[in-house]
C-alpha cells in the first residue's frame, strides 16, 4: 500500500466526540485521512451524519465488514469501550479508543490481549499532550528552568458542575476522574517520565452530584521525593493557576490553557541579611520579600496547540512503521493509578502504587 494512500477511518459513536472526530480530521489532514463513515445506535444520529455528507451504517457489523476500512475510532460512551474495541479487533481493524480506555485493569487485559492476537493496532486518544500549556510545563521540568523541581501543581477549575449527559452516571463510567482526571493524570505520568509513583492519597468531591465524582484532589508522592498535585473542580467561581511549579531556584506559573507561563528565578542567593517586615500584627524576617535585584522574572511564550499532532503519528504508524506515542503500556500505568485514587479516596489513607 502506497504511503501517500489516505487512511481510511470509520467513527462508532456519533455524539459530541464522534463528530469531532468524524469531521475535524480529514479537514486538518485531507491527505492522510478519509472518513469511510460512521455508525451510531440512535437513528437521528445516522440521519445527522447523512445531512451532513457522511455514510451511515446501520449496524456496527455492517461497518466493520467493509474491508476498506482501515481505522475504528470508538466515541461511545466509557462503558462500551470494551467490547466494540475487541469486536473491531476481531474484524481486523486497527482502533483508536476515546479515553478512558475503559473503566478497570482487568477489563483493558481482555483488550489488549485481543490487540496482540490481532497483531493491529490499539491506542487510546491521548490529545492533550499536545496541549500547548502541557508543553510548555514539561518543557519547564525538562530543561531544568527552575533547577531541581520538588513540587508540581496542575489543575482545572470550572463552576458548572458535571455536565448532564451519560457523564453523570455512575454504571456509564461518568465522573472527573474518568473524565478531565485521566487527562492530567496522563500528563503528569509523561513529566515525571520513569520515576516510580510510590504513594497518592485522593479525596473526592460530591458538591453537585450524589452519584458520580464531580471533582477530586490527589497528592502523589514519587521517587526521588518530587511531588504532585492533580486537581480537578466543578464549582469554583475564582479558577486557582492551571500549573505552579516549584524547584530549588525558582518558581513557574501558568493561569490558564494559553497566555504563557511566568518563571521568576534567584539570580543571586548571596544576598545580606533580610529586614523583618510587618505582616498582620507581627514582625518576620521568614516571609520577607526579596529584593527586586536579587530575581530573574522571564515568560515563556506557548506554542500552539496541536490538535493534529495525535493524528499525524497515528498516519505514521499506520504508513512508515513508527512507533505510537501512545502505547498499551502507558495506559495500563495510567489505570493502576485511576484505581488506586478511588481506593484511596473510599478508604480514605494513601496508597502504595508502584
Amino acid at each position: 500500500m502506497a504511503e501517500h494512500q489516505p487512511v481510511s477511518l470509520a467513527v462508532i459513536g456519533y455524539g459530541g466526540m464522534g463528530q469531532h472526530h468524524a469531521h475535524r480530521i480529514p479537514k486538518e489532514l485531507p491527505k492522510q485521512f478519509r472518513c469511510a463513515g460512521v455508525f451510531d445506535i440512535l437513528e437521528e444520529r445516522r440521519l445527522a451524519a447523512r445531512h451532513r455528507g457522511l455514510p451511515a451504517y446501520e449496524s456496527r457489523g455492517a461497518l466493520l465488514n467493509n474491508p476498506e476500512i482501515e481505522l475504528v475510532v470508538v466515541a461511545t460512551p466509557n462503558d462500551a469501550h470494551k467490547e466494540i474495541v475487541i469486536d473491531a479487533l476481531e474484524h481486523g481493524k486497527n482502533v483508536i479508543c476515546e479515553k478512558p480506555v475503559t473503566m478497570t485493569s482487568s477489563d483493558f487485559e481482555e483488550m489488549a490481549a485481543a490487540a496482540r492476537r490481532s497483531g493491529k493496532l490499539f491506542t487510546v486518544h491521548q490529545n492533550r499532550r499536545w496541549d500547548s500549556d502541557y508543553r510548555t510545563a514539561k518543557r519547564v521540568v525538562d530543561e531544568n528552568l527552575l533547577g531541581s523541581v520538588f513540587h508540581i501543581e496542575s489543575r482545572v477549575h470550572g463552576s458548572r458542575g458535571i455536565p448532564g449527559d451519560w457523564r453523570n452516571q455512575k454504571e456509564r463510567g461518568g465522573g472527573m476522574v474518568l473524565d478531565w482526571g485521566v487527562h492530567l493524570l496522563d500528563q503528569m505520568l509523561q513529566i515525571m517520565g520513569q520515576r516510580r509513583l510510590l504513594s497518592l492519597y485522593a479525596q473526592l468531591t460530591y458538591v453537585t452530584n450524589e452519584e458520580c465524582d464531580d471533582g477530586f484532589r490527589v497528592y502523589c508522592t514519587f521517587e526521588g521525593g518530587t511531588t504532585y498535585l492533580v486537581e480537578i473542580l466543578t464549582s469554583n467561581f475564582i479558577a486557582l493557576p492551571r500549573w505552579y511549579i516549584l524547584g530549588e531556584n525558582g518558581t513557574a506559573r501558568a493561569r490558564g490553557f494559553r497566555g504563557g507561563c511566568d518563571i521568576v528565578n534567584v539570580a543571586r542567593w548571596q544576598e545580606l541579611e533580610a529586614v523583618p517586615v510587618q505582616a498582620g500584627v507581627g514582625l518576620t524576617k521568614t516571609m520577607a520579600p526579596r529584593n527586586r535585584k536579587n530575581l530573574r522574572r522571564s515568560r515563556l511564550r506557548q506554542p500552539k496547540d496541536d490538535w493534529a499532532g495525535y493524528y499525524r503519528n497515528i498516519y505514521d504508524v499506520l504508513r512508515a512503521g513508527a512507533p505510537p506515542d501512545v502505547t498499551l503500556e502507558q495506559q495500563r500505568r495510567l489505570l493502576r493509578v485511576i484505581e488506586a485514587i478511588f481506593v484511596s479516596a473510599q478508604e480514605n489513607r494513601a496508597v502504595e502504587v508502584e
